[in-house]
């Protein structure tokens, strides 16, 4: 058993290396696609992502997050509400359409 997790361990010691640059390249990827979908005007700008969660869920923005998924491009927009309660509002990046808002 232990020989096996010796091997385990050099073995997550060596595909480490490669799955942080599968990350990263996957990551630069899904920048330059954001960046190219922005420039053609297939995602809402910054500004009008806040009016529409703050609309929502009035409060404090915290953190926003652009995500890609299946569907094309997600806004993530963390708000400290009045409530005193971090919630998590997700919009379609595209229409501005809400996908949820959650306690985060």
């Amino acid at each position: 058993m232990k020989a096996f997790l010796t091997l385990f361990s050099a073995a997550a010691l060596i595909a480490s290396p490669a799955l942080a640059q599968d990350k990263k390249a996957r990551d630069r990827a899904d920048q330059k696609a954001a960046s190219e979908a922005m420039a053609r005007g297939e995602i809402l700008p910054i500004v009008r992502v806040l009016d529409i969660a703050t609309r929502l869920v009035p409060g404090d923005v915290l953190k926003v997050k652009l995500e890609r998924e299946p569907f094309g491009f997600k806004y993530e927009v963390k708000i400290l509400a009045k409530n005193g309660r971090v919630r998590e509002v997700e919009l379609d990046a595209r229409s501005g359409k809400l996908l949820q808002i959650e306690d985060d």
